[in-house]
């Protein structure tokens, strides 16, 4: 006679079901912090792309005696003058920066925040 063994595959065993519910809300607020944070790096790289972009177009249109034309929505070339360019350009540069400051700022609070969080976590876990 044969045992059966019985094994429920389809059952996620959560790694941290031992640890007290309050740990585990800790614990999901982290992963839930580490998400957002997640993002805002993403979009600070955005910023960054977009400013070297910038960058790029005021040293070029800097360059240039010429007409300039600057296309607006992917859709329509409008012929503008160099320094109502440049003007354009400087502001947006502007607005990235204060963007970016501001991300810079709000990295640093979610850096102490999840360092705080993982610290309080690893105490619990250690005992």
């Amino acid at each position: 006679m044969t045992k059966k063994h019985s094994h429920n595959y389809n059952h996620r065993h959560n790694p941290f079901e031992h640890l007290d519910e309050e740990t585990q809300m800790k614990i999901q607020e982290l992963q839930m912090l580490e998400q957002a944070f997640q993002q805002l790096l993403m979009q600070k790289n955005a910023f960054a792309i977009e400013s070297n972009e910038t960058d790029l177009i005021i040293k070029e249109v800097e360059k240039t005696n010429s007409e300039v034309s600057k296309i607006v929505g992917g859709q329509i070339i409008i012929r503008s003058s160099k320094e109502e360019i440049l003007k354009d350009m400087k502001k947006k540069k502007e607005l990235i920066e204060t963007r970016t400051k501001s991300i810079d700022e709000q990295e640093k609070e979610f850096s102490n925040k999840i360092e705080n969080i993982r610290e309080e976590i690893m105490k619990k876990i250690q005992g």
